[in-house]
């Protein structure tokens, strides 16, 4: 049973319920002296902790996906590649593992589609990182063996792991949902962490001496998943989208890379880096860089491409909402813009969720299989 399902969260409420009505009935005949009564009643106090703090705790990992499996719960999860490791063995993508979709008619791959779990070689950054794939039914049905299809690059914040996007945020239940009633095309979702080091967050940002994030996101990713799906190869088949830090980098790229990106969302995102002890020196003296890793300052001082962006903040709940309203200002054809605003909204996943329907729908009207 999974760390993060429904059953296991259900089940635990339900035995805590009846773990308090047993208590309770038993209570008066463990007040008696003695010392089997003493220890009754430590066994019954102990167990409705034990209980209660599960209970508390399935609810909050559900709500927040701070673990996204029992393995990563205990710390025996395996760690992405680092940085440099060739592990697909001179492969750009190497398939790990599959697993279906969790909707109806799931386990039949041209009902539900299939996730994918994959390496990435980077040809420039010599980057390896582990993403999820989700590629749709139609992907898989007969007479379509040659169609290609649109892509989007989705990105966790940081610290996050690439899980959240498939449980925490359903990316591909709400694909799936969004093309079975024609709001978007079906489109195939490359899913993964904003950096090429898991530990590291190196916020798309080539680093002097490396890492090479921006090498690996701007280029590296769609020429090594073009490569081996059939997803279009032109800016038009492309967008990329994220949460948070992973918002940022979403943007970064949208703006910076129109020769690869059509469309940017960012969701919560940040408008520059953090720098952090997560982050380090990201340009080691480089004020080039690090003015141009500014969205606001790059958006005023550097050239803007043909790229369509999509920003979401919350008037309250959210600090980057006067940011954001900079960012819509600046923003000048040919490139465009449009922005979603609500009135509260934290920044978290209850937030996302609501974001991420009409956020899918906007990028299925920017790009196209070509």
């Amino acid at each position: 049973m999974s760390l993060t399902s429904s059953t296991l969260l259900i089940l635990v409420l339900l035995a805590t319920a009846l773990a308090f009505a047993a208590a309770v009935w038993l209570w008066p005949r463990l007040g008696r002296r003695g010392g089997r009564p003493v220890l009754g009643r430590i066994g019954v106090v102990v167990v409705l902790q034990v209980l209660l703090l599960a209970s508390v705790g399935l609810t909050a990992n559900r709500t927040f996906l701070l673990y996204g499996s029992w393995a990563d719960l205990v710390g025996a999860e395996k760690s992405m590649p680092s940085m440099g490791q060739d592990a697909a063995g001179g492969a750009a993508v190497r398939v790990l593992g599959r697993k279906p979709v969790d909707v109806p008619g799931g386990a039949t791959p041209r009902i539900g589609g299939e996730i994918e779990r994959i390496t990435v070689r980077g040809e420039g950054s010599k980057a390896v990182v582990q993403a999820y794939v989700y590629l749709p039914p139609e992907y898989f049905q007969p007479g379509k063996e040659h169609t290609k299809f649109p892509a989007a690059v989705v990105l966790t914040g940081f610290p996050g792991m690439a899980e959240n996007l498939l449980k925490g945020l359903d990316y591909p239940r709400t694909a799936w949902r969004l093309a079975k009633q024609k709001k978007m095309p079906p489109m195939v979702l490359v899913m993964m962490q904003p950096s090429v080091i898991p530990t590291r967050n190196t916020q798309c940002v080539d680093v002097p001496g490396g890492p090479l994030s921006e090498t690996f996101f701007g280029t590296d990713l769609p020429k090594a998943v073009s490569g081996a799906y059939r997803v279009g190869t032109s800016p038009s088949s492309w967008a990329i989208m994220g949460d948070s830090t992973g918002g940022y980098c979403a943007l970064k790229m949208a703006l910076e890379h129109p020769e690869h990106y059509a469309a940017g969302v960012g969701l919560s995102a940040d408008y520059k880096p953090e720098l952090d002890q997560y982050s380090g020196d990201l340009f080691h003296g480089n004020n080039t860089e690090e003015k141009r890793s500014d969205l606001l300052w790059s958006l005023d001082n550097l050239p803007q491409g043909k790229s369509s962006f999509l920003v979401t903040s919350s008037k309250q709940g959210e600090q980057n909402y006067k940011d954001t309203q900079k960012f819509v200002a600046k923003v000048k054809a040919p490139a465009r813009v449009s922005s979603i605003t609500l009135d509260s909204g934290g920044h978290g996943f209850n937030t996302w969720r609501r974001e991420i329907p009409p956020a899918l729908e906007w990028l299925g009207g920017r790009v196209a299989a070509e």
